[in-house]
C-alpha cells in the first residue's frame, strides 16, 4: 500500500510541475482515461494520454493548484484501486471545489501501474425541466393546503429569507414567520386557491414562476397578478421573493 501511496503522490506532484515524463511513468499502455472534458467514450492508449497534458500545465502554470486532500486505497494481490479529492483550480475556486479521482492499477513485472483513472467534478446545474416541475409541484400544493388550512404546510415551502410584496398592509414583509402571518389572516376565510396557466422557467438553482392567482371566497372569485421566485436548496426547492398585485 505504501508503494501505491507514493506513486500517487508523485504522480500529483508531477502534475502540479508540469513534469511530463513522470506524469507518464507507472502507467500502462493500454491506459484508459475518463477525463473531465470530452471525448465522451475515454481517452485511450498512452499516446492519447500524453497529449491531454500539455493544455492542462499551460493552464496549470497561470496559478492552479492540484493538490490532493485526501487519499483511500484498497490493495489486492495484483489488483488496487485508489479514491481521492484534490485541491483543482484557481485560488478562488478552491475553498470547497475538489475534483474526485479514481485510479485503477494492476501488479506487472512486479510493479504497480496506473491502467485507470477518471477525473470528475460534481455537476451542480440541475436539469431546467426538473426545476419547473418541482415548483409546479409546489403552486399545485398550496391549492390543497390552503383548503386544508395547513399553515405549515404553506410555510415549509418558503425560504427564511423570504419576502413577500402582498397586496396590502406594509411595503414588505420579510422574513417566514411575517409572511406566516399573513396567510395565517387569509386561512380565517375559507377559499379555494389555485394558480392556472403559470410560466415556470428554471436554471440552474433559480426559477421564476409568473401568472394569474385565482381566489374563490363563499361563491366569489378574485384574480391578482403573481410573480414568485424560487431558490434552490438542501432542503429543495423555497420561496425566496413574490409579488402580488391588483391592476389599478
Amino acid at each position: 500500500m505504501d508503494e501505491i501511496r507514493e506513486l500517487i503522490e508523485r504522480w500529483v506532484a508531477a502534475v502540479h510541475a508540469g513534469d511530463l515524463a513522470t506524469v507518464l511513468a507507472d502507467h500502462a499502455d493500454d491506459i484508459v482515461m475518463f477525463d473531465v472534458p470530452p471525448p465522451y467514450e475515454g481517452v485511450r492508449g498512452l499516446a492519447a494520454y500524453e497529449k491531454t497534458w500539455p493544455g492542462f500545465f499551460e493552464w496549470q502554470a497561470s496559478g492552479a493548484s492540484f493538490e490532493l486532500t485526501s487519499l483511500d486505497i484498497t490493495e489486492g494481490t495484483d489488483v488496487a484501486f485508489a479514491v481521492a479529492l484534490l485541491k483543482c483550480g484557481m485560488p478562488d475556486e478552491t475553498l470547497e471545489r475538489r475534483l474526485r479521482l479514481t485510479i485503477g492499477l494492476r501488479k506487472l513485472d512486479g510493479r504497480w501501474t496506473i491502467t485507470h483513472e477518471h477525473h470528475s467534478f460534481p455537476h451542480d446545474d440541475l436539469p431546467s425541466t426538473t426545476g419547473e416541475s418541482a415548483v409546479r409541484t409546489i403552486l399545485d400544493s398550496w391549492t390543497a393546503k390552503t383548503t386544508a388550512r395547513d399553515l405549515d404546510g404553506l410555510m415549509a415551502d418558503l425560504a427564511p429569507d423570504v419576502v413577500s410584496y402582498e397586496h396590502a398592509g406594509p411595503l414588505e414583509y420579510v422574513g417566514r414567520e411575517a409572511v406566516r402571518e399573513v396567510c395565517a389572516a387569509g386561512l380565517e376565510t375559507p377559499a379555494v386557491f389555485t394558480t392556472p396557466d403559470q410560466t415556470i422557467v428554471a436554471r440552474d438553482n433559480l426559477a421564476v414562476a409568473w401568472g394569474i392567482d385565482h381566489v374563490a371566497v363563499e361563491g366569489t372569485e378574485t384574480r391578482s397578478r403573481a410573480t414568485r421566485v424560487f431558490r434552490h436548496t438542501d432542503d429543495g426547492w423555497r420561496l425566496i421573493h413574490q409579488h402580488l398585485s391588483f391592476p389599478q
